[in-house]
């Protein structure tokens, strides 16, 4: 039996045990929204964008004037090589390095305006990402093939620098 020692610690107990009424718990069953994946669903395939017939006429232009100012970089390149290969030794500020500069300033001419080109394509891309237009191919190739026109001009303009004399 139990002491009467021990009944008042056990009074409040049971009368907290009297206050409590039955409830239904939970189940610990997984929920429906638990068992649902999480993974997002795959993207759409984007649409590609409509034809721009005025975008396309810019960008053949663009692509003539590239093709032209190629060809005479490459043929104003000639002559320089020639300078270049002529001043080859010589002092700085002799005739021929002085001609030899004045050939790779004529490139760097050039050069600067196939530059201007690649800058009349960004901005061809930006007013499209401003008017909220999707991108377009054509004119992500003609960035890209300016880009590296301008890239192959500043380099062999270096290359040809780097031969003659230091001012």
């Amino acid at each position: 039996m139990i002491s009467r020692a021990f009944l008042p610690m056990l009074a409040p107990a049971f009368l907290m045990v009297g206050c409590t009424t039955p409830a239904a718990y939970p189940s610990l069953l997984p929920r429906a929204a638990e068992s649902q994946a999480l993974t997002e669903p795959a993207p759409a395939a984007p649409t590609p964008p409509a034809a721009d017939p005025a975008l396309d006429a810019t960008l053949a232009d663009i692509q003539r004037t590239l093709a032209e100012q190629t060809a005479a970089f490459d043929a104003a390149s000639g002559r320089a090589e020639a300078a270049v290969a002529a001043a080859r030794g010589a002092p700085a500020g002799s005739e021929t390095w002085l001609d030899a500069h004045v050939a790779l300033a004529a490139l760097d001419a050039l050069r600067a305006a196939t530059s201007e080109l690649a800058t009349r394509v960004d901005d061809l891309a930006s007013e499209r990402a401003l008017a909220l237009q999707p991108d377009y191919s054509a004119l992500d190739t003609m960035a890209d093939r300016v880009r590296v026109e301008v890239q192959r001009q500043a380099e062999q303009i270096a290359a040809l620098q780097g031969r003659l004399a230091p001012a």
